[in-house]
C-alpha cells in the first residue's frame, strides 16, 4: 500500500471508527460486534505506527491516551465560563420568575439538569475538536485536550460546515464508573474519591492521558458559546448541537410559568435517584436569547439564570456493630454495618467511620439509631447519632489492640495522622494477609523487581489458588503448577517463570523499593543501597546512621529501623536469599564527570526514554529533579516541553538537549 492509499483508508477507518463508537457510547445501539470495531481499531494503529507523518491528532486511537505531559498550559476563554446564582426554595424560584417577567411577561425558561460535574470549553475549527480547557476561574482554564480527546462522548468531529464552533459542557464521571474506581483504589490502599465530581476532576488533571481514558469520563454539552451560527432562542441551539453531533442535556423543559417551572425542578428531583449520573440541581433559564442581552449580568453572575439545589436526603437507621477493615498501608479503618435503608435510589447498610476521632466527636456507639446521607449522593456517611433513642443497651466502640486480618499488634501512629490530628491506628506486619495482595504487586512492578506479565489479576490468582503467601513464594513457583491455571497455558508459564528468574538479579536498590517500607521510594532506596552495600547491614543500621544520608530524615529513618526489626521480614529476606535473590550491592557509577550537577528532564527526547536519560545522569554522578529550582544546573529538553521548559527560562537555568547531555558523558572517552 503506497502513501496515497494508506492515507485515504486512514480517513475512512477514522470516519467508520468514530460512526460505531457513537453508536456504542451514546446512542447505545451497536451495529458491528466488539471483535470487528477492534480489527477496524488495530487496522488503524497499524498504519498510523507505519506512516507517522499521516496519522491525525484527532484520531480515534487517541481515545486510549497518549503520552503523559509535564503540566497544562493556561487558557485565556474567548467567552468567560461564569457560574450562576443558587437558590434553595420554591419562594426563591418564584421571585426570580417574577423578576423576569416583569420585564418581559411573555418570556419563556428552559429548566435542564443541573449536572455534579466540572465545566470545560471545546473548540472546533471546520468541524474538528482543536481544542478543550477546565473552567479555571472562569476566565482562565487548563489546556487539557489530550485528555479530553479520551472521553468517547466528545465528537471528534462534528457534521457541520461552521469555520468555529465553542461549546460548553460539563464531564462527569457515571456512578456505576465511580463506585468501581473507589473499589479498585480501596483494594490497593488509596484514598477513596468522595463523589464522582472529585474524581471527575481528578481524572480530567491528569497528567498521563492514558490514566484519564482508563477511568471512561463522560459529558453533556448544554451550552452553545460562540461562533458564526446564530440562534433565537437557547432551546434551539440545543436541538442544533445534538444535531451536529454533541450529547446534550437528557432533560430539558420549556415552561413560561413558576408553577411550571417548580413542575419541572420537582419531576427532574423525583428522577434523580434513578439516573446514572450525580445531579446537584436544576437550572432554570431564559430561553430568548436577545432577552437575555437585556437582563444583563451581576458582578460573576448572570440575571436570566438560577440554580436551584436540591437537600440532601437523610434517613435515621439502626449502626448495629463497627467494624474494622485494613488498607494495604495497614491502617485500621472503622465502618458501621448498618440496618439497610433506602436512600437516594440504592440499598446503605455500611458507612465508613474514618477514624476513632470521627467516633468521639459524634458521640458513635454501637446500637445507636442514626442519621444517615449519601455525600454527593454517593457516599453513605453517618451525620448525627439520635440520642433520644438511647435505652442503655448501646456500647462504647474502641480500636482493637491486634489487627483483626493477622492478630499482630497495632500502633497509633503519631507519625501518620488523620486529616483531624488524630493517629492512624496501623498494623505494622508486613506479611499482613490484608496488604499481601497490593504488597506482591507494588514488588512486582516495574521499577521494583520488574517481573513482566505479573499482573493484578494474576497475582490475585495465585493467591487464591494458595501458591503464593509471600513475596518470597514467588521464586519457588513451577511450571507444572501455572499450567493448569485459567488463561495461562504452558507458553505463558514459562515466559512468567522466566520473567521471575531475571528479577532475581535486579539488585539491592529495586529489592530495598519493592519492599514496600514506607517512605521509601525509587530514590531513597538508591541512596540505602550504595551507602549499606548489603541487605544485611539494613538490619543492623541505627537512627544515627540513617540520618546521615542525603534524602533520608527521622521519620524515613524511624520506618526503616521499624521494617526490618520485625521478625517477619527477617523470615521473607532469608526466603529470598535463600532463592537466589540479588541482595548485595553492585554499584552502575560509571565516572563522577556530573557530580553536583542537578538535572530536569522534560518533554520527549530523539532516542532516550526518560528513565533511560535519568539512569545516564546518575551514572555519571549527576542528580535528577523532578522540579525546577534555582538550584537546577541544567535542562534537558525535548520536544512537546511544557511548563518545567518555561520556567527554566525565566530563572536562566540552562536548556540543553539530548546531544548535549551525551556529549558531556562521552567528553574525554
Amino acid at each position: 500500500m503506497n502513501a496515497h492509499d494508506a492515507s485515504l483508508r486512514m480517513k475512512e477507518l477514522a470516519r467508520l471508527l468514530e460512526y460505531h463508537s457513537r453508536l456504542y457510547y451514546v446512542l447505545d445501539a451497536p451495529e458491528i460486534s466488539d471483535y470487528d470495531y477492534d480489527m477496524l481499531f488495530r487496522e488503524l494503529v497499524t498504519l498510523e505506527e507505519t506512516y507517522p507523518k499521516l496519522a491525525d491528532p484527532n484520531s480515534p486511537t487517541k481515545r486510549v491516551g497518549g503520552k503523559a505531559l509535564d503540566g497544562f498550559n493556561k487558557v485565556t476563554h474567548n467567552v468567560p465560563l461564569g457560574s450562576l446564582s443558587d437558590v434553595f426554595d420554591y419562594d426563591e424560584v418564584r421571585a426570580f420568575v417574577s423578576r423576569i417577567k416583569a420585564i418581559a411577561p411573555d418570556c419563556e425558561f428552559t429548566v435542564e439538569c443541573k449536572i455534579d460535574g466540572l465545566s470545560v470549553a471545546l473548540v472546533y475549527e471546520n468541524g474538528k475538536f482543536i481544542r478543550g480547557a477546565t473552567r479555571g476561574d472562569g476566565k482562565v482554564g487548563e489546556d487539557v485536550t489530550e485528555n479530553l480527546r479520551t472521553i468517547r462522548t466528545i465528537p471528534l468531529t462534528i457534521d457541520t460546515d461552521e469555520p468555529y464552533v465553542e461549546v460548553r459542557g460539563e464531564v462527569y464521571m457515571s456512578r456505576a464508573k465511580f463506585e468501581k474506581l473507589n473499589e479498585r483504589r480501596e483494594a490497593e490502599g488509596e484514598s477513596l474519591f468522595a463523589n464522582p465530581r472529585n474524581a471527575a476532576a481528578g481524572t480530567l488533571r491528569q497528567l498521563d492521558s492514558k490514566i484519564t481514558a482508563s477511568r471512561g469520563l463522560d459529558i453533556f454539552v448544554f451550552n452553545y458559546q460562540a461562533g458564526t451560527k446564530s440562534f433565537d432562542t437557547h432551546s434551539e441551539s440545543l436541538d442544533w448541537l445534538k444535531a451536529v453531533g454533541f450529547t446534550v442535556l437528557p432533560e430539558y423543559s420549556v415552561v413560561k410559568t413558576a408553577d411550571e417551572v417548580i413542575d419541572v425542578i420537582e419531576r427532574i428531583g423525583a428522577a434523580r435517584e434513578g439516573l446514572p449520573f450525580g445531579i446537584d440541581g436544576a437550572v432554570i433559564k431564559v430561553n430568548s436569547l436577545s432577552l437575555r442581552t437585556e437582563i444583563g449580568e451581576n458582578t460573576s453572575t448572570p440575571k436570566w439564570a438560577v440554580a436551584y439545589k436540591y437537600p440532601p436526603e437523610e434517613k435515621p437507621t439502626k449502626l448495629h456493630d463497627i467494624v474494622i477493615q485494613v488498607g494495604r498501608t495497614g491502617v485500621l479503618t472503622p465502618n458501621a454495618v448498618l440496618e439497610a435503608v433506602q436512600l437516594a435510589g440504592t440499598t446503605v447498610s455500611r458507612a465508613t467511620l474514618h477514624n476513632l476521632d470521627f467516633i468521639r466527636e459524634r458521640d458513635i456507639m454501637i446500637g445507636d439509631t442514626v442519621i444517615v446521607r449519601k455525600a454527593g449522593d454517593i457516599i453513605p456517611e453517618v451525620v448525627s447519632v439520635v440520642k433520644a433513642k438511647r435505652d442503655g443497651s448501646e456500647r462504647f466502640f474502641d480500636m482493637p489492640s491486634v489487627c483483626p486480618s493477622c492478630g499482630e499488634a497495632v500502633i497509633a501512629d503519631a507519625d501518620d495522622e488523620s486529616q483531624s490530628g488524630t493517629a492512624a491506628y496501623r498494623c505494622t506486619n508486613s506479611a499482613c494477609p490484608a496488604q499481601l495482595l497490593r504488597n506482591l504487586e507494588h514488588f512486582a512492578s516495574k521499577d521494583a523487581m520488574d517481573i513482566d506479565g505479573l499482573g493484578k489479576s494474576l497475582l490475585a490468582l495465585l493467591h487464591s489458588e494458595g501458591l503464593v503467601k509471600n513475596v518470597a513464594d514467588l521464586y519457588s513457583l513451577k511450571e507444572e503448577q501455572l499450567i493448569p491455571l485459567e488463561r495461562m497455558g504452558k507458553k505463558s508459564a514459562q515466559n512468567l517463570i522466566a520473567a521471575i528468574e531475571n528479577s532475581k538479579n535486579a539488585g539491592l536498590a529495586r529489592l530495598i523499593y519493592s519492599l514496600g517500607i514506607r517512605q521509601v521510594g525509587v530514590k531513597a532506596a538508591q541512596v540505602l543501597a550504595a551507602k549499606f552495600g548489603d541487605i544485611e547491614a539494613l538490619f543492623g543500621a541505627d537512627e544515627e546512621s540513617l540520618c546521615d544520608i542525603e534524602d533520608v530524615g527521622a521519620v524515613t529513618a524511624k520506618y526503616v529501623i521499624d521494617f526490618f526489626a520485625h521478625a517477619k521480614t527477617r523470615e521473607i529476606i532469608d526466603e529470598l536469599k535463600s532463592c537466589g535473590v540479588v541482595t548485595v550491592y553492585e554499584s552502575q557509577q560509571k565516572s563522577e564527570k556530573l557530580s553536583g550537577m542537578t538535572f530536569v528532564l522534560t518533554g520527549t527526547l530523539p532516542t532516550m526514554k526518560r528513565d533511560e536519560a535519568a539512569a545516564l545522569i546518575e551514572s555519571h554522578g549527576g542528580k535528577v529533579s523532578s522540579s525546577v529550582s534555582k538550584k537546577t544546573t541544567y535542562v534537558v529538553a525535548g520536544s512537546d516541553a511544557g511548563s518545567k521548559l518555561t520556567k527554566a527560562e525565566s530563572l536562566g537555568v540552562t536548556v540543553i538537549d539530548e546531544d548535549a547531555l551525551v556529549a558531556m558523558v562521552n567528553d574525554g572517552q
